[in-house]
């Protein structure tokens, strides 16, 4: 059995000790800033965290021009997706350039009043989708989960994530 004494003393290390341990730790990310339309997945020393974007890149719908066919199809999806009807999952292809991404921001600019949200999410990271649903699981909003430049090789995990 220890005296009060020699508790306070062994206290007084173990919080040394914490306080050294603590200093090694990466920070805990502050909560996500969920009055913004768009957001980012990051990650720190293995730990992910949604990133607000604070200004994404405001695109309008009329201003994409020549994807016509494109962007009536992705337009009708997206309203339903934001209504809560059953919508498709999505995944846009063609050269560097097309206007894919240019497309799902427009989508962010048109009805984010909706309750519309984008996350970005690097192809390294898509092994992170559970956690990323978990992470909005909760909210009222309709998030988009969006990868830009989505190409794999052979064995690539994120393939294997999706």
């Amino acid at each position: 059995m220890l005296s009060e004494r020699e508790l306070a003393a062994l206290l007084l290390r173990l919080e040394g000790i914490l306080e050294r341990v603590e200093g090694m730790l990466p920070p805990v990310p502050a909560p996500p800033d969920w009055s913004a339309n768009a957001f980012r997945w990051r990650k720190r020393a293995g730990r992910g965290h949604l990133q607000a974007v604070l200004h994404p890149h405001a695109i309008r719908l009329d201003e994409l021009v020549a994807i016509d066919e494109q962007k009536h199809a992705i337009d009708a999806n997206t309203r339903q997706f934001v209504a809560g009807v059953p919508a498709n999952n999505v995944l846009l292809t063609g050269s560097r350039g097309t206007g894919k991404s240019s497309l799902v921001k427009a989508m962010l600019v048109k009805y984010a009043a909706r309750g519309l949200r984008l996350i970005e999410v690097d192809k390294a990271d898509l092994v992170d989708l559970p956690d990323i649903a978990a992470e909005v699981a909760a909210r009222r909003e309709r998030f988009i989960v969006f990868c830009d430049d989505l190409s794999f090789d052979a064995g690539d995990p994120g393939y294997k994530a999706l």
